[in-house]
């Protein structure tokens, strides 16, 4: 019997398109045109769904755990960029959002019914704990800024330190306290009369409990007299996650939302800028920068003219500027 000829096999195997990635449900966000604005505030379900309300700052010394302790929370990898992940250090300022949730089930025991997501989370999640039959209720959505720790980035950190609401000072246990910039950093904040602050003292898993409360005194010693004077101490290892519940349910109960004047004129502070232009562009070819802050009041729309201060500065022939 003759064998049919087989084609040879191609050797690159088409493969299938991946299935698209099923988005969490969102509301469907108001018309901005029609709607009400004096109706809105910082914790309106139509606003913290999409946008965060408060901007929460990561200072402490350098390798201390403050973009561990924002990724433990949001999820999201603040350190980006090629020159900082072969440092494993912070350079530029980083941003990562998250959504802060609590169950609605009064038998769900705190800290655990405080949980902290990515901020594409849809909004009412049923809640993850065995056997508990309630649904995550949105209370929150953090902006964090988690700003660099090295002396020699200190004005980086600065210009962070401008939007925040609040902020998270990381010390770490394996470490005397205090170290340079966590000294410097308390003051920088102090400066610029930030109250609202919670300790974390971090790497508690490297540490023996006699160690972690002396470690605990010698932090108490530290802040005494100073802005975080009172303020809560957490012990939190944030590469383990342990305790990155109870970071959560101080976040809503011991930090007061600021308020937003959404029927203000729009009043936004940059902190950060990038230039999208490739090198050796022409002039007709350039495009404008991508520019990146904080809105802190007002409401910005499509057409809205912006000015950015303060802007081309020179001096006239008197030498004023």
């Amino acid at each position: 019997d003759e064998v049919p000829e087989q084609k040879p096999k191609s050797a690159l195997k088409k493969s299938a398109p991946a299935p698209a990635v099923q988005k969490p449900f969102i509301a469907e966000q108001p018309d901005p045109s029609t709607i009400d604005v004096k109706t809105l505030n910082p914790l309106s379900p139509e606003i913290i769904s999409r946008q965060a309300t408060i901007n929460i700052g990561t200072i402490g010394h350098v390798a201390h755990g403050k973009s561990t302790v924002v990724k433990a929370i949001s999820g999201v990898q603040t350190v980006r960029f090629k020159n900082e992940l072969e440092r494993n250090i912070t350079i530029k300022l980083g941003y990562a959002n998250a959504k802060v949730y609590k169950c609605d089930n009064d038998e769900c025991p705190r800290p655990t019914c405080y949980r902290s997501y990515k901020s594409d989370k849809e909004v009412d999640p049923p809640c993850e704990r065995e056997g508990c039959a309630g649904t995550y209720r949105l209370l929150r959505h953090v902006s964090f800024v988690d700003c660099p720790g090295h002396d020699i980035l200190m004005s980086t950190m600065l210009s962070g330190a401008a939007v925040m609401d609040a902020a998270l000072l990381l010390i770490a246990g394996n470490e005397t306290c205090p170290q340079p910039q966590t000294s410097e950093h308390l003051a920088a904040i102090e400066i610029m009369k930030l109250n609202h602050i919670i300790i974390l003292q971090n790497k508690v898993d490297l540490m023996r409990e006699e160690a972690a409360s002396q470690h605990h005194e010698s932090i108490l010693k530290f802040i005494r007299g100073t802005v975080a004077d009172g303020s809560p101490i957490i012990p939190i290892s944030a590469q383990l996650k342990f305790n990155i519940d109870a970071i959560n349910e101080y976040l809503v109960s011991k930090i007061p939302v600021p308020p937003r004047d959404f029927t203000a004129a729009p009043h936004m502070i940059v902190i950060r800028s990038f230039d999208v232009n490739k090198p050796g562009a022409e002039i007709e070819d350039l495009k404008g920068g991508v520019a990146g802050g904080s809105i802190l009041t007002g409401v910005l729309k499509l057409g809205d003219e912006i000015e950015i201060r303060p802007g081309i500065v020179s001096k006239d022939e008197q030498g004023k500027i």
